[in-house]
């Protein structure tokens, strides 16, 4: 016999929000918020970092010590800002990731802190080609250096990277980072779109994902992995 549900775990794109949709549907978060009543510990986990991911999630009701786990898993705190865990790709690795990326795509790095440069890329427009609706959303916090090299020259880490394009044109990018002497230095995830020839490429920090964030917090919890479930649109 399976043990009962405990934990209930739901990523946002594709899952919480239609793939062609801009917000939550009333049955959703009605939903959400009858799971949190019957007491199963409700967690949102993200590729968004936490700015992009409050207007979609504050109109649902959850309490303030939800849990979010944000940027593909390097951050986790709660709804009403609790730190519970964060990890930062190393600043030499974060200046090594520009040259190597610069081939395929303009790349992105998000920054832990609030306002403008929580984004920094060296090219918006040609960025703006590729996902303009993404662009448009976060342009208040999109900072543009050029290169990219010198947005760590204050020694702010990052806690994540990303370069997006067409799935051929990202395979060649995984690949490549992947035989690439940054590759024990990093954790390197796909999200393929293939019907929109749309890829998104994510750089972490080693061990870095939803799913081992995930883990560290059930650990926490005291909650056996047969008494999760969660719920995701992607690999």
């Amino acid at each position: 016999m399976n043990p009962p549900i405990r934990m209930l775990v739901i990523d946002i794109d594709g899952t919480l929000l239609p793939s062609a949709g801009t917000r939550v549907s009333e049955r959703t978060c009605r939903a959400l918020r009858e799971a949190e009543a019957a007491e199963l510990e409700l967690v949102i986990a993200t590729g968004r970092r936490q700015a992009y991911a409050m207007p979609l999630l504050s109109p649902i009701g959850l309490r303030p010590e939800t849990v979010l786990i944000t940027s593909n898993g390097t951050v986790t705190r709660t709804l009403g800002g609790e730190p519970i865990d964060r990890f930062f790709l190393p600043v030499e690795t974060a200046r090594a990731l520009c040259p190597a990326l610069r081939p395929f795509g303009t790349t992105v790095f998000t920054f832990d802190r609030e306002g403008p440069g929580e984004l920094v890329l060296e090219s918006l427009q040609a960025l703006h080609e590729r996902i303009a609706i993404w662009v448009e959303a976060n342009r208040p916090w999109i900072r543009e250096v050029r290169p990219l090299e010198r947005a760590f020259d204050a020694g702010e880490a990052p806690v994540q990277g990303m370069v997006c394009g067409g799935v051929q044109e990202m395979r060649l990018a995984a690949e490549a980072l992947a035989e690439s002497p940054l590759q024990s230095q990093i954790e390197v995830h796909r999200t393929e779109y293939p019907s929109r020839d749309l890829t998104i490429v994510d750089i972490l920090p080693p061990g870095c994902s939803k799913g081992v964030a995930l883990q560290r917090l059930a650990e926490r919890r005291g909650v056996r992995r047969e008494s999760i479930l969660a719920v995701g649109d992607n690999w």
